[in-house]
C-alpha cells in the first residue's frame, strides 16, 4: 500500500509492529496428525497442509527458529487399532512411519514457500530424512532453517506429545506451542460441552490432578520437571503462531506457577 494511501490507523499499527519484538526466540510446534487432514476423514488436505506452511513461514521470517513435532494419527494410529489386533509396539512403528509421510508432505509445502527444510527422523531411512542428532538439529536452526521431527522419539509406547517435550528439552527451546482445534485448555470438552470453562493460565500439577486433555501425563511431567512452557492454542485461527511468539494473549499457558 503506498504511503500516501494509509490511514493513521495503519500507519499506528505498522509502527507498532515493527516496535514489538518476539517473546520466544526459539519454538517447538507441536502439529497434531488430524491437522493435516482439514475437511477429509483421513489422509493428508493438501490445501489445509499449505495453510500451514504459510503460518510457519510467517514465523520463521521474523527470525525465530523452528521446530516442529508432527503426529500421525490422520494415516495411521497404533493405539485405536484395537480391531487388527496388531502387537501394541508394532502399531506404535506403524504410527511413526505415518509422521515421516505426514512430515514429508509438510517439507514440500514449506518448500513451496521459499522455506529452507530439514527433516530428521528418529528411526533411521536415510533415503527421505536425516537421522535425528541433537548438535545437527541445533545447528540447522541456528542457520535458520526450519526443522520437522518425525518418527516421535523413535521408540514404541511414547506419543508425539512426550516427543515434543523431548525434543524441546534437547535443543534447548523457549516454549512448546501445542496446535489444537479448540481456543485452549477446558474443564471439560469443549466441542460436547458448551458451557466448559477455558483456562487462561493454569500449572502443569493442575492439568495432572484435574486429568485435562493437554497432553499426555509423560509430557506434562517431563515439562513440570524441567519448567519448559506450553501454550495450547486454536491453530484454525490464521496468525494464532505469530501471536504466541510475540507473547500476545492466545490459548493457555501452562506454567509452574
Amino acid at each position: 500500500m503506498p504511503a500516501d494511501s494509509m490511514s493513521d490507523d495503519d500507519r499506528k499499527s505498522n509502527q507498532a509492529d515493527s516496535s514489538q519484538s518476539p517473546v520466544y526466540r526459539r519454538i517447538v510446534l507441536k502439529l497434531s496428525g488430524e491437522s493435516f487432514q482439514g475437511s477429509l476423514v483421513s489422509g493428508i488436505d493438501a490445501e489445509t497442509v499449505h495453510a500451514i506452511a504459510r503460518e510457519v513461514k510467517e514465523v520463521s521470517d521474523l527470525g525465530i527458529q523452528m521446530a516442529i513435532i508432527v503426529g500421525g494419527g490422520n494415516i495411521f494410529r497404533g493405539a485405536r487399532q484395537k480391531s487388527l489386533a496388531i502387537d501394541r509396539a508394532t502399531g506404535d512403528y506403524m504410527g511413526m512411519l505415518a509422521t515421516v509421510i505426514n512430515g514429508l508432505a509438510l517439507q514440500d509445502a514449506l518448500e513451496k514457500q521459499g522455506v529452507v527444510t530439514r527433516l530428521l527422523s528418529a528411526i533411521d531411512m536415510a533415503q527421505v530424512a536425516e537421522p535425528f542428532i541433537r548438535r545437527r538439529a541445533m545447528r540447522h536452526l541456528e542457520k535458520g532453517r526450519v526443522v520437522i521431527f518425525a518418527a516421535g522419539t523413535g521408540n514404541p509406547y511414547f506419543s508425539t506429545d512426550t516427543a515434543a517435550a523431548l525434543r524441546a528439552m534437547e535443543i534447548k527451546a523457549h516454549v512448546i506451542l501445542k496446535a489444537t482445534r479448540v481456543d485452549g485448555i477446558y474443564d471439560a470438552d469443549p466441542e460436547k460441552v458448551p458451557g466448559a470453562t477455558m483456562f487462561e493460565r493454569i500449572t502443569y500439577l493442575d492439568v495432572i490432578q484435574k486429568g485435562l486433555a493437554v497432553m499426555d501425563s509423560t509430557a506434562i511431567s517431563l515439562c513440570m520437571d524441567n519448567r519448559m512452557p506450553i501454550i495450547i492454542f486454536n491453530m484454525n485461527r490464521p496468525g494464532n503462531i505469530r501471536r504466541a511468539v510475540m507473547g500476545e494473549k492466545v490459548g493457555s499457558t501452562v506454567t509452574a506457577e
